[in-house]
């Protein structure tokens, strides 16, 4: 009756040990780390740049304790903060022998001091939020009525260039406030033009005003497309806010959307407010440019004499190249860029999207310029480089380009991440600022810590004291619960904040709740003159049923937060979420699998060790109790 096969044995052990190793990594702490990323968007950080960290170290003799690559570039965990110093400064001096033109970012970092074999096993701690290890706050406003301005910038040109392709005569084009004004000398002609603009321009909203020889086409942005331009202006900040933090070696940056026109910015470890400013509101632009291919050129120049009109780059393979001056095409003019395949070669490339007068300025070039390399040049803080520099095979008309040849599918993917996220969509101003020092972290870690401790003690004694071994058994599934949870945030990586540290609390209160109700409806089945083995299984087997609703229905109050939550509330819902979860297998599950270990293999058992029942005087119940 109270006998669990083997494999829920089986199954138990398996979580448990999941539970361990997967908490372990938040126990070792963490160590002095210096972090390699590239300061250049064509510069890609590989297993060479890893061996030559470690080689520079080891020419310095400053040991180190693991020198690893990931996403973010290469890290070097260090013995102690003077190592860390020194081998900052030996990395400086080797990667960025010209300071005025830094190739690298050289910052300073913590990693967890786990040992490799848990690290082998992905297993690693959970981030610590803002409020736990300081950092800085931004919270930045997205100026949307700047986007719809620069947009309609944008339609007033395209309006000319249609108007002209298409004939149509007109007395001027105006933009006042949010619409624009196209006037017209005569019926006829604005006639056309209005035909001409619905079949080319479907996001504007034409009305006719005027009238004798001062006629008028008002043009307005439809609420769709009004609405499109504003998400596209969030998305595309947001990617190159993204792009930019990189630069800093944020382990792990928040950027996120909030509410309509806002995006939250938090830099956990970084102090240094003055240069984060400097990184979000940095601006960058792209150019294309035609290759300079004059016989003997590129020689030249690599020789000091570079030719006047000319300026020497260096391509992605490090190979130089010699791009003229003269802009052709700026990246005000790309709307769009996309990572795709070529059709004809199913090689990977980069689509591009231009608006009217870009497409037409393109169309001319590529038509006078066929076999001719031309370079996009991305200029930043009045440095440029070059992202790529394909051939130019044949007349492009349309406005949609394409690039490709000899590029992998992340090159692509970087490639049209670069084209995107050049330059902001849309101005935004800092609204909010706070710094939070790491002392300050490291307290309110201290008081979270304290404060799930003595709630977890308190409970344990209540427990055992009121239910002795019934409460030990549902003392140790509660701390198997904390474990199960501590190991799902660890494995998702989550960021742990002050938040997370109250449901992590509040989860231990709840979780208890459960084996409350199992242990007195083992109680009650007793008074009822059950034996205690029909006891054991009718109070679990009653029970799963009022701690499965009573679950359900807190769960779905912690989802609705999660879905329409922002910020600190939905680190709060995803650690109640999961607490949630772990606490159903560890009260009914891991509770009775122990219950069974302990009375299941008995064939009689005369009494059970779960504190005083209480009973009525004409009760003549039998069960024997401690």
């Amino acid at each position: 009756m109270n006998r669990y096969p083997l494999w829920k044995y089986v199954l138990v052990a398996v979580a448990v040990l999941f539970g361990l190793v997967y908490t372990l990594p938040n126990f070792f702490g963490e160590s002095p780390a210096v972090q390699v990323s590239s300061a250049k968007a064509t510069l890609k950080i590989d297993a060479q740049t890893r061996d030559r960290v470690a080689s520079t170290l080891q020419a310095a003799g400053i040991e180190n304790s693991g020198i690893f690559l990931d996403s973010n570039g290469v890290k070097v965990r260090l013995l102690s903060t003077d190592s860390q110093l020194h081998a900052k400064e030996v990395i400086e001096k080797q990667f960025n022998p010209d300071a005025s033109d830094p190739q690298y970012v050289i910052a300073l970092n913590l990693l967890s001091s786990s040992p490799q074999w848990l690290t082998s096993l992905h297993a690693l701690p959970m981030y610590l939020g803002l409020d736990l290890r300081g950092g800085v706050h931004f919270l930045l406003q997205v100026d949307m009525p700047g986007a719809l301005t620069k947009r309609l910038d944008s339609i007033g040109a395209d309006l000319r260039s249609l108007l002209r392709d298409k004939n149509v005569r007109h007395s001027g084009i105006t933009r006042e406030g949010e619409r624009v004004l196209i006037r017209f000398r005569d019926t006829e002609a604005r006639n056309k033009g209005r035909l001409a603009i619905e079949d080319n321009l479907p996001d504007l909203l034409l009305a006719d005003q005027g009238e004798g020889d001062d006629l008028k086409l008002v043009a307005t942005l439809k609420p769709a497309a009004i609405k499109r331009i504003q998400e596209f202006a969030i998305k595309q900040n947001i990617t190159t806010l993204n792009n930019r933090i990189n630069e800093l070696g944020v382990a792990e940056p928040v950027i996120a959307q909030q509410g309509a026109d806002r995006i939250v910015v938090q830099l956990p470890g970084v102090q240094d407010t003055a240069k984060a400013k400097d990184i979000l509101g940095r601006t960058a632009t792209l150019e294309i440019r035609m290759v300079d291919e004059t016989p003997g050129a590129v020689e030249a120049a690599l020789a000091g004499q570079i030719p006047f009109g000319s300026e020497l780059y260096v391509e992605r393979g490090g190979r130089p190249l010699l791009v003229k001056k003269q802009v052709v095409l700026t990246g005000d003019r790309l709307t769009d860029a996309q990572p795709g395949f070529d059709n004809q070669t199913n090689e990977a490339a980069v689509h591009l999207t231009l608006d009217s007068p870009g497409a037409r300025i393109f169309k001319d070039i590529t038509r006078d310029n066929v076999g001719k390399r031309m370079a996009i040049v991305l200029i930043e803080k009045g440095k440029g480089e070059v992202v790529t520099a394909p051939v130019i095979r044949a007349e492009i008309g349309g406005g949609r380009v394409q690039i490709s040849g000899r590029m992998s599918t992340t090159e692509a993917n970087d490639t049209a991440l670069l084209l995107r996220a050049g330059s902001l969509a849309a101005p935004m101003e800092i609204i909010e600022e706070r710094t939070i020092g790491p002392s300050l972290g490291a307290e309110n870690i201290t008081k979270g810590f304290h404060s799930t401790m003595w709630g977890f003690t308190a409970i344990a004694a209540f427990m055992i004291a009121y239910y002795m071994l019934f409460g030990l058994v549902s003392v140790i599934a509660l701390a198997c619960n904390l474990l199960f949870l501590v190991a799902l945030l660890s494995l998702l990586q989550a960021t742990l904040t002050l938040p997370g540290i109250a449901a992590i609390a509040l989860t231990l209160g709840m979780a208890i709740d459960a084996n409350v109700l199992i242990n007195e409806r083992i109680r009650e089945e007793l008074r009822n003159g059950s034996t205690p083995q029909a006891a054991i299984h009718t109070g679990y087997e009653r029970a799963f049923g009022t701690i499965l609703d009573s679950n359900i229905t807190t769960l779905i109050a912690g989802i609705a937060l999660l879905i329409f939550g922002s910020g600190p509330v939905r680190g709060f819902a995803v650690v109640h979420c999961l607490g949630i979860m772990t606490s159903l297998f560890s009260a009914v599950v891991v509770s009775r699998a122990l219950i069974n270990l302990i009375y299941g293999r008995r064939r009689k058992v005369e009494s059970l060790a779960i504190g005083q029942i209480w009973k009525p005087a004409a009760d003549t119940g039998t069960a024997a109790v401690k």
